[in-house]
């Protein structure tokens, strides 16, 4: 049954009733009848709509990226009998067990290295070995002043081996060097 057809229907019954004929009564009745009769239009009109598009605006921002790592061991580089020769005052200690990890979204980058021992006893120096991405510098001697390992690297993530080299001659007689390495992703 239609809005329309209800609306009809409760006229006529109203009129055949009994209630009485009060004006009040009658209006009254005819809000409740146009407020049904709203209803049941409107809810037509619900079933009835069409669904369309919309929109929604993302942005996608990526930040700078610049990491580094190194992988392997604590490096202990030992010179003793074993690497002297019979005759020479230079002696060495060679170690390649570390591996140097780096990645970076920017470009013109480049691997820089240095010691915190500001004045070492022995020479410690330093090769990249095999680097994946960018050009390896020649062999590095380590100092507080920070020096090019890998440069060009670009956007890039790549590695590198460590060739660490410690030479010490037979003249500057026995002790020990501690050094901490810091290697840097820097602009080039």
């Amino acid at each position: 049954m239609g809005p329309l057809n209800f609306l009809a229907l409760s006229s006529t019954l109203y009129s055949r009733s009994t209630l009485g004929r009060s004006t009040t009564w009658r209006k009254k009745f005819v809000l409740i009848a146009f407020f049904i009769f709203l209803f049941g239009l409107l809810s037509n009109f619900g079933y009835s709509q069409v669904y369309g598009t919309t929109t929604n605006k993302i942005t996608v921002k990526v930040q700078t990226i610049t990491i580094v790592q190194i992988t392997g061991s604590i490096v202990n580089l030992t010179v003793s009998g074993t690497n002297a020769i019979a005759g020479q005052d230079q002696m060495i200690a060679t170690d390649q067990s570390s591996t140097l990890l780096w990645g970076t979204n920017s470009s013109l980058k480049k691997v820089t290295v240095k010691t915190n021992l500001a004045a070492p006893k022995y020479t410690l120096q330093l090769v990249a070995v095999s680097p994946t991405v960018g050009t390896a510098a020649s062999q590095v001697t380590l100092s507080t002043a920070a020096s090019d390992l890998v440069t060009n690297i670009g956007r890039s993530s790549g590695s590198c081996g460590l060739l660490y080299t410690a030479i010490a001659l037979a003249s500057q007689g026995i002790g020990t060097d501690a050094h901490t390495i810091t290697f840097t992703v820097s602009t080039q």
